[in-house]
């Protein structure tokens, strides 16, 4: 451990995931130095680097970009903002661990491919690493539940003030933009497999634009069917279940699993209805943002390739796009 020089990273927005959520993550592993924060508000990124500790505080983006002895950026700006920053910030030199979605559509995902060679992109995907999706997958590879058959994902938020940007379209926000995401990269994740059609219903709040209730049902082909709901206006909830021939798995805490906390996995054999016949497996207790940082930063150094990209990006925002066009059209949209 004492041989790894860390990635000094700076941090793009002081918003509160960066503050409460990335940040504590990082310093959770020896990899990655937080080095730096920026804000619009030069007075803001110094309180915030003030309270957490942060060396250097910048009033500009700009500024941080400009700093030689920053490598790398965590960028937690609104979805419209993304890409642009993305590119300025690979014009820099700097490696960009960017927050979901990478951009608004895949028009403006694309935009990605013109990332100077050598850059590390990652959209910021962090369940990926976390040890409860690596057994769930491996179980479902083990074949523990026989042949998958589906995957049903409910989540959702109470988000009724007007002026977050999670209720403003022009940010990108709405139910899918900021949450959407998630039932399909697990899926994908745990399936080892691609979507090929999509349908989904969907209602808008009257006055915000963005949706608050959409439902969507993925066929991955092979008799493999993802159906999940997210929402911003109904009770905070989050549940993911992985249903094969043989057998289940219940994922309790699929995407906020806490921080430095053990989550826990149900495997269900099916043999006894009302979990009658379910074993409970308890995961190490660990940081998610944290992994995602170490993950991040390993690539820089050359120690182990992501095997995601701007490729994924790409990927993740047209079945997006797709599940927008079906609520457009009001059918099947192919992939």
């Amino acid at each position: 451990m004492s041989d790894i020089r860390p990635v000094r990273i700076g941090i793009i927005s002081t918003a509160k995931i960066a503050r409460e959520k990335v940040i504590p993550g990082f310093r959770t592993t020896p990899w990655l130095e937080v080095a730096a924060i920026a804000s619009r508000d030069l007075a803001q990124a110094q309180a915030t680097a003030a309270k957490l500790g942060i060396p250097k505080a910048y009033g500009s983006y700009a500024e941080l970009l400009a700093d030689p002895s920053i490598e790398a950026v965590y960028i937690a700006t609104p979805n419209d903002s993304h890409i642009d920053l993305t590119l300025a910030a690979a014009r820099s030199g700097k490696h960009v661990l960017c927050e979901k979605p990478a951009g608004m559509n895949a028009a403006d995902t694309a935009r990605l491919f013109a990332l100077p060679p050598g850059i590390v992109y990652y959209e910021a995907y962090m369940v990926r690493f976390h040890p409860q999706w690596l057994a769930v997958r491996d179980l479902v590879r083990s074949g523990r539940i026989g042949r998958p058959v589906g995957v049903q994902t409910w989540f959702s938020y109470n988000l009724t003030d007007p002026t977050n940007i999670r209720n403003k379209p022009e940010n990108g926000g709405g139910g899918l933009m900021d949450i959407g995401g998630y039932p399909i990269v697990t899926s994908r994740f745990v399936l080892d497999a691609e979507p090929q059609r999509v349908v989904s219903l969907v209602e808008r709040d009257k006055a915000f634009g963005t949706d608050t209730l959409t439902s969507v049902l993925v066929d991955y082909g092979q008799g493999r069917h993802l159906t999940f709901t997210v929402s911003t206006q109904a009770v905070p909830h989050q549940r993911v279940n992985v249903v094969g021939t043989e057998g289940r798995i219940e994922v309790m805490i699929p995407f906020n699993a806490p921080a430095m906390g053990e989550t826990q996995i149900r495997i269900d054999s099916g043999k006894a209805l009302g979990d009658a016949a379910i074993e409970t497996v308890t995961l190490q207790a660990c940081d998610q943002y944290g992994l995602e940082g170490e993950a991040f930063a390993k690539a820089i150094r050359g120690v182990e390739a992501l095997p995601w990209g701007r490729e994924d990006a790409l990927k993740m925002m047209t079945i997006l796009d797709a599940i927008a066009a079906s609520e457009q059209r009001g059918g099947w949209v192919s992939l």
